[in-house]
């Protein structure tokens, strides 16, 4: 059985620096922070004051009233990318089979905001005081799901929950079902918006966050010698995924392909990484294998790097693992130096930034490497953009938990 090639027809963004695809671009390029003093709430009791907070965001209608902030961000998300790809309308759509196109749109945590703010009035009010509508606006296959009622899809829906790597796994599921002719246009991706008192206090009570409160802008530094945790962030990144011939036989304007993908688990700890990185190397191994590419033929690599010690050490051990004598040639970078961790949103975000860069035949920068880790010693793009030809990049996503997931993307020819 021969397996459908898949393509990228689509891109749709929320981030902190830009809430559509081209100022999103734009700003990676600059090298521009998105991260800044909590304004959602009174940060000044916390010892972390600082997020990278999507501002003035909105969406219409009244359908937006029965959704989190989590499941709004997918919706605008889904619609640039369906916009994108000549699919935005039911128009566009017409003759076309709407079980043949579905959604797998994940997030890590589901409607932390609206869940406490209704709890804050159950406990003042009691049973009838709350929101009547609370459970199915919160939960986290919500985001899918408003997705497929707001277009009509009416494919496979999935939402895969699995913390930072969501977005990676959402796209290899719905790279498999492309692939095995399940669906023909699948909507794929993440998105989270967690940015809330009792979700930062339980960051900060592992020790995970960024203090660093009197420069916002350059806390978030991965594989700075310096760096001192991560920065709370939040969006929602979408891809339209479509079979090749799908794509051809409508005329679309393909942006890139989607070469493979690998999926692991660490088995190990509930926050750390596996000390030998054996889970990243695998899930990066089983992507390289699944594209068909050997080490010397990636020409970019997408970090996770979240800017904590350990995280940053292990994936640079890791990368060097699965890549040996090439892993010194290759260009890696991390955006989360300029958009802050989003969670279970980051792999989305992350996926639309490395279609872009395939397109734009830029790297984005790893900003905030002034004094770099003596003990980290790729090149991790520091600073500033770069000019290269990207035939193939690799976007890694390691989670809570030990669950990993990879995705290649590559140039279309």
């Amino acid at each position: 059985m021969s397996l459908e090639r898949v393509v990228v027809t689509g891109l749709g963004v929320v981030s902190c620096i830009g809430q559509e695809p081209r100022s999103f671009w734009e700003s990676l390029v600059a090298g521009r922070s998105g991260i800044d003093r909590i304004t959602a709430f009174d940060p000044a009791p916390y010892p972390t004051q600082i997020a990278a907070e999507v501002r003035d965001f909105a969406i219409d209608g009244k359908a937006a009233k029965r959704m989190d902030r989590f499941s709004q961000f997918a919706v605008a998300s889904a619609q640039q990318a369906m916009d994108m790809a000549g699919l935005g309308s039911e128009t566009e759509r017409a003759g076309m089979d709407p079980t043949r196109i579905g959604v797998a749109l994940g997030t890590g945590i589901g409607g932390v905001p609206f869940l406490f703010r209704e709890h804050e009035k159950f406990l003042q009010r009691g049973l009838k005081g709350f929101h009547p509508l609370t459970v199915p606006v919160v939960i986290s296959n919500m985001a899918a799901a408003n997705v497929s009622m707001q277009m009509q899809l009416l494919g496979p829906n999935l939402c895969i929950s699995t913390a930072c790597a969501t977005g990676n796994h959402n796209i290899a599921a719905a790279l498999d079902l492309i692939r095995l002719g399940r669906a023909d246009v699948m909507v794929a991706g993440s998105t989270e918006s967690t940015i809330a008192p009792f979700a930062l206090s339980g960051y900060i009570q592992l020790r995970a966050l960024s203090t660093r409160n009197d420069a916002p802008q350059q806390a978030s530094r991965p594989f700075s010698l310096h760096r001192d945790g991560f920065v709370l962030g939040e969006g929602a990144g979408v891809l339209v995924l479509e079979s090749l011939r799908h794509a051809r036989a409508r005329g679309a304007t393909i942006l890139a392909e989607v070469l493979g993908a690998g999926q692991s688990a660490d088995g190990y700890h509930l926050t750390a990484p596996h000390p030998e990185g054996r889970g990243a190397v695998a899930a990066m191994q089983q992507a390289l294998a699944d594209a068909g590419l050997n080490p010397a033929q990636v020409s970019y690599i997408n970090a996770h790097g979240t800017s904590t010690p350990l995280n940053d050490a292990l994936e640079t051990q890791a990368i060097k693992t699965v890549f040996g004598e090439a892993a010194r040639q290759i260009p890696v970078s991390s955006i989360k130096s300029m958009v802050g961790h989003s969670l279970g949103a980051a792999a989305g975000i992350e996926a639309v930034a490395c279609v872009l860069a395939i397109q734009h035949g830029v790297i984005p920068p790893t900003i905030n490497l002034n004094e770099p880790d003596p003990e980290l010693d790729l090149d991790y793009v520091p600073h500033s953009a770069r000019e290269a030809e990207l035939t193939s990049v690799v976007s890694n996503a390691f989670a809570f938990g030990g669950q990993n997931a990879v995705v290649v993307f590559g140039r279309h020819t």
